[in-house]
């Protein structure tokens, strides 16, 4: 007797495949390929609705709010069951006790709290301890950051690593292969892993190959200098023989507007050289990140306490303001990016809330301040830790990169709470994926973007068992309704209840329905080679 049969769906399998009448089984957690007539314990009518594997988040902040009700919110309402996290160089582990206050305060652009247990996970396998007994809606599997390996390493020093301290972050690395965890990435936008050199990437990233581990990158630039980015990405791979994403490939700035064509030849020509070389997108035109990413990074290497310091200083503040307005200023400066203050949309400033959900102008002025004064005196309210919404993108790129064979779907959502603003692709890019690429846009079939949410993401970043409706994997499924299926979430509501998803299984469990959550928690850590 099966555990649960639906019957009478409209199947996509997730393979890219047309979808086809037929009825799906649930027994002992996996999938059965079922006639429709068997016995079981429940049995679903899904007439005219779809069944389809559940989404793999390719691009996931979820490890900073593991376990908590606003995890579940933010990725089960939308259909996510796997999700991939410990992006771009911030991961929850590993922790120096020495280093603390440091690496929370990196974290804090994603997360409200820390666990009282975080001062002990020095390592992976200490992690897992406490991540395994956590309850979650959603399967997790978890990068090492490398920011959170050189605060661990060497606080948030401004320089090479030296020999030593280099060991260190591979021998910690090594560990966290051991113990399951899926690969290293980076945030080379970031404080500190913007002080590393590209020789240091790929030192680390050989950690990881014998584990066929996947090195991901947030990388150095995605503006003015994307091209030499994508190409020292590549290089990683090619040098460490890793395979490598792209995380959340997209062109900032209108005069970088169309680069992608040259970007997604270097993949093509990369994976004919034969690294693995692959790139995921989230599907909105701004994008999202601290405020404090508007500054040059080098200013951060004495942590955010100091740079609130600074800031007090106004003559520091016009020395800055004279850097920032400067296109040639090495860095990928997203003020710039996103067209000026008029561009920049405050969604978490704690300290300052009537700051929250406007623009930087629009603030300024019910303030009366310059919008530079304005800018800077947020960050020295919020000891820097604060959140920015950038309009910095197009349609056309947008809609070029996801029609890549190489480009999968991946939210990159900072979920710091439910109950703050931020962007709306936390909540909403999957159902959004499908709204804007097949309703509104009719660039792709509703089978193939389904395949860069499901199987294609769970091939590329090496999900096993999952991503197929196909006898014998894992019972993730959805049950949607493809005409009522609409994201709410905007930029002005960003945290919203996905609209028709009628049904959510997690390793055959029923976690969500009708807009409900059912008490059951059956997701799992997984082990990257288990």
């Amino acid at each position: 007797m099966l555990d649960v049969l639906i019957k009478n769906a409209k199947i996509i399998d997730g393979s890219g495949a047309p979808a086809y009448p037929g009825s799906v089984g649930i027994q002992d957690g996996k999938i059965v390929m079922a006639k429709g007539d068997e016995e079981a314990k429940e049995v679903i009518d899904a007439d005219g609705r779809f069944v389809c594997p559940g989404f793999i988040d390719a691009h996931s902040h979820g490890d900073l709010i593991l376990g908590t009700e606003d995890a579940h919110l933010f990725k089960t309402t939308q259909g996510v069951t796997t999700e991939i996290v410990g992006q771009c160089g911030l991961s929850m582990t590993p922790v120096s006790k020495d280093n603390l206050a440091d690496i929370q305060s990196l974290l804090a652009m994603g997360t409200t709290s820390f666990p009282d247990d975080m001062a002990n996970w020095s390592s992976y396998s200490r992690w897992l301890e406490w991540a395994d007994k956590q309850p979650m809606t959603a399967n997790v599997k978890m990068y090492v950051g490398h920011s959170s390996l050189r605060i661990a390493a060497m606080g948030m020093a401004n320089r090479p690593a030296t020999d030593e301290e280099l060991e260190k972050m591979k021998s910690i690395l090594k560990e966290a292969m051991e113990a399951g965890a899926a690969g290293f990435s980076t945030g080379l936008i970031y404080t500190p892993s913007c002080y590393a050199e590209e020789k240091e990437i790929i030192e680390l990233a050989k950690v990881i190959a014998p584990y066929n581990g996947i090195y991901a990158s947030h990388m150095r630039n995605e503006s003015n200098e994307i091209v030499d980015a994508v190409k020292e990405t590549i290089n990683v791979g090619r040098q460490a023989g890793v395979r490598v994403d792209i995380s959340h490939h997209k062109m900032l700035g209108k005069p970088n507007w169309g680069k992608q064509k040259e970007t997604l030849r270097l993949i093509h020509e990369a994976r004919e050289e034969g690294i693995q070389v692959i790139c995921d997108q989230y599907p909105y035109t701004c994008n999202m990140t601290t405020l404090n990413a508007c500054i040059p990074p080098w200013y951060f290497e004495n942590g955010f306490k100091s740079m609130t310091e600074k800031l007090k200083d106004l003559e520091f503040r016009k020395k800055l303001k004279a850097e920032m307005e400067d296109p040639e200023t090495p860095y990928d400066n997203y003020y710039l990016n996103a067209g000026g203050w008029g561009g920049v949309y405050v969604y978490s400033a704690p300290k300052t809330p009537q700051a929250e959900g406007k623009f930087i102008t629009e603030y300024a002025a019910e303030m009366g301040k310059d919008p530079w004064e304005a800018f800077f005196d947020l960050c020295v309210a919020n000891n820097c830790e604060t959140g920015g919404v950038y309009s910095s993108m197009c349609d056309e790129d947008v809609c070029e990169i996801i029609q890549d064979p190489y480009c999968v779907v991946g939210s990159d959502g900072l979920t710091r709470s439910w109950k703050e603003k931020g962007h709306p692709r936390a909540s909403g890019t999957f159902p959004h994926a499908i709204t804007y690429f097949v309703k509104e846009k009719g660039i792709m079939s509703l089978e193939e973007i389904i395949h860069k949410m499901t199987g294609q993401t769970a091939q590329y970043l090496l999900v096993k068992n999952k991503g197929l409706v196909k006898e014998g994997y894992d019972a993730d499924l959805l049950i949607f309704d493809y005409d009522r299926l609409q994201d709410t979430a905007t930029y002005s509501n960003s945290n919203s209840i996905t609209e028709g998803i009628d049904y959510v299984f997690v390793n055959g469990q029923l976690v969500y329905h009708d807009k409900k959550f059912t008490g059951a928690m059956p997701g799992k850590m997984i082990r990257h080679n288990a």
